[in-house]
């Protein structure tokens, strides 16, 4: 008897399991406490069925889902295929068929796993997606199991690869934003339409689904704020390198009085925070908590063998709860009711670079106008920008969202100075 499994694509990642099926069979076989067999793969048309069986790949390889979601001898269904549809209406229907399922498919559980999580719950199955954060750092089973009798108060995360390899050679090298894409592209790690990496989209996905293992908490994807790397600009890694500090994308999940709070954001980190040290196309999380007080998980975030690897280890442990009979147990059984935090309560310091002209009274202006909204300076600096105007670097204390919006909106207001960019500060 074996455990058959059936594969819902057949690209990079699920080309990575029978290699780890193969390589590390016997200790997942006993983990599993059965074999695991891939029966069928849905592929897209027959052109691609006949490329994979050319290129030596001996599976049964089939072009419609039914093929799979109707075969009974198949107890776990295995989605690979990214994007949301058709792997919204896949995943359903293998839940409706009985069958068990393992995804990595960050976007889709993201926006729409409340719906696909109750469905589960309902039939009595298992839905897992380890790889759907950070590829193969198994954070969300060290959140749901390792870490169930702490406290989570935050957590932050570098969790996104291509941004960060980006970041690498902006800060390390000297790059622009632009000549880094490029060679992200060129690398294969950036998409031709690099928005969601960019943009703070792949990792306020991320962010979504850590605030539901962290905290309890299910938010929406749209209460998630993210602003990406596309406007840091030589002079900001340039400042922030002199004030003992390295720019990063950074995920922040925080839990005050009033509630959760989530965002992604270019972040400004001591350069002897533990993340400041997170290169290339590396990940981390890094949580606080009453308990342990502070851990960091670090490793791919993606790739095909660290991605395989924690599919796989789910698929493992589905397994084994079918062999225990204890299958159905949510994959996160920590749920409580969702509150947002209030702006005014979600505090940090923040950057911000001001053109200004470059004449006498300006810090003078500028320290009034901040000194309206109850925002002190903890340094300031600078720069001549050209012949008449003056570049001005403000790093604050502490501050709330809401003070964060007021002085935007009055600093954007004002028609002889230029509010070039705000970031935050992860300070004391």
């Amino acid at each position: 008897m074996s455990i058959k499994i059936g594969l819902l694509g057949f690209g990079t990642v699920a080309s990575g399991i029978p290699f780890l099926l193969q390589e590390n069979g016997q200790k997942i076989e006993e983990a599993a406490k059965d074999k695991l067999e891939i029966a069928k793969v849905l592929v897209k048309d027959d052109a691609e069925k006949e490329r994979l069986v050319a290129a030596g790949h001996a599976y049964n390889f089939v072009t419609d889902v039914d093929a799979i979601l109707s075969d009974d001898d198949i107890q776990i269904v295995v989605e690979l295929m990214g994007r949301i549809e058709p792997a919204k209406t896949f995943i359903t229907k293998a839940l409706e068929a009985g069958k068990h399922v393992v995804s990595a498919n960050k976007d889709l559980i993201a926006t729409h796993g409340k719906e696909l999580i109750a469905l589960a719950q309902e039939k009595g199955l298992a839905f897992y997606y380890e790889a759907a954060v950070a590829g193969g750092i198994p954070i969300l089973r060290t959140l749901a199991n390792s870490l169930t009798s702490d406290k989570v108060t935050r957590i932050l995360g570098v969790l996104n690869g291509t941004s960060n390899f980006m970041m690498t050679k902006m800060v390390d090298e000297g790059w622009t934003y632009d000549a880094a894409l490029a060679e992200a592209q060129r690398l294969g790690y950036a998409e031709s339409d690099p928005t969601n990496d960019v943009e703070g989209i792949d990792a306020a996905y991320k962010a979504v689904i850590l605030s539901q293992f962290g905290f309890g908490m299910t938010i929406d994807f749209e209460q998630v704020d993210h602003q990406g790397i596309s406007t840091i600009t030589p002079d900001d890694v340039a400042v922030a390198q002199e004030l003992g500090y390295v720019i990063k994308l950074v995920g922040d999940i925080r839990e005050t009085a009033t509630g959760i709070s989530a965002e992604v954001s270019p972040t400004f980190l001591p350069k002897d925070h533990p993340l400041a040290s997170v290169n290339d196309v590396m990940n981390a999380v890094f949580v606080e908590s009453i308990g342990i007080g502070e851990s960091m998980y670090y490793g791919p975030g993606a790739g095909q063998k660290p991605t395989a690897t924690s599919v796989t280890a789910d698929i493992v442990r589905i397994a084994r709860r079918l062999s225990d009979n204890t299958v159905g147990k949510p994959f996160n059984e920590f749920s409580r009711e969702t509150r947002l935090a209030d702006a005014s309560d979600v505090k940090s310091h923040y950057y911000f670079a001001i053109t200004t002209p470059d004449e006498k009274g300006q810090l003078l202006r500028l320290a009034e106008l901040f000194n309206a909204e109850d925002i002190s300076f903890e340094q300031v600096l600078q720069q001549k920008a050209s012949d008449n105007q003056a570049r001005v670097v403000i790093i604050t204390h502490s501050m709330s969202k809401t003070q964060l919006a007021h002085i935007t909106d009055k600093l954007s207001a004002i028609s002889d100075m230029t509010l070039l960019n705000t970031f935050k500060v992860l300070g004391e």
